[in-house]
């Protein structure tokens, strides 16, 4: 059985192949690891091998991880999950990168109990696929969702985040990752320190990469198969 540094190893060996096919700069996309239901004792496994960025979709579970690692202070936390207002001042307490934020409500409140000391990053959620069982804004939505953001003093835009449509022939997989790269180049011209992409998971890697990715968000071919999670995937 690999352990998690030999299956970290190969992740990023599948990365940097993957950027270079793609004609891209070396180092120009980064790796996020999904550490959601897997223990801290798996995190720190991956820490020494030289992983910082980690994923956490839960709130309760991240933030016990957070502050369990804390001595781990260049650990760089990404809330990806869906957010609930009543968690967002915990979030934007411990969290360093909210990716999903989908709502100006949540927006708003994340700036409004950002601590005074913090800049929070974050990434705007796109459904690219206009799909009703994913969150996220619709692209027609997006201008005037930054136009707002932009207001927030406490909020940083970096980018944007997705999840495309399951079970999507690889044709369709495509048109939607491209869709994602065009709105991101796009708002790149636009919007000052715009510089993540956060796209492309465990399956689809390779297909992420080759269409402007920026950030690839891993668990499953790193930590293996998710443990069950009493938490509510709507936190």
């Amino acid at each position: 059985m690999e352990t998690i540094a030999e299956r970290l190893k190969s992740v990023q060996t599948t990365i940097k192949q993957s950027t270079l096919e793609a004609h891209r700069a070396p180092n120009s996309v980064k790796l996020l690891a999904v550490s959601k239901t897997k223990p801290v004792s798996d995190i720190v496994q991956a820490y020494e091998v030289g992983q910082r960025l980690f994923g956490e979709n839960y709130v309760q579970e991240g933030i016990e991880k957070i502050q369990e690692l804390q001595k781990l202070d260049d650990i760089e936390w990404h809330f990806i999950g869906p957010l609930q207002s009543n968690k967002t001042r915990v979030v934007a307490t411990h969290f360093d990168w909210v990716q999903s934020v989908d709502r100006l409500k949540i927006a708003q409140r994340l700036n409004d109990q950002c601590p005074a000391d913090k800049e929070l990053y974050i990434c705007i959620q796109v459904n690219i696929d206009d799909d009703p069982n994913k969150a996220g804004i619709k692209s027609a939505e997006l201008n005037d969702f930054v136009d707002a953001i932009a207001k927030m003093p406490n909020l940083l835009l970096r980018g944007l985040m997705t999840i495309p449509k399951g079970q999507q022939t690889p044709e369709q997989q495509q048109n939607s990752f491209r869709k994602m790269a065009d709105l991101f180049n796009a708002l790149k011209t636009t919007s000052p320190n715009i510089d993540t992409l956060s796209m492309g998971m465990s399956g689809d890697m390779e297909q992420a990469v080759n269409n402007d990715s920026t950030m690839i968000r891993v668990g499953t071919a790193i930590f293996g198969k998710r443990n069950q999670t009493k938490e509510s995937n709507a936190t």
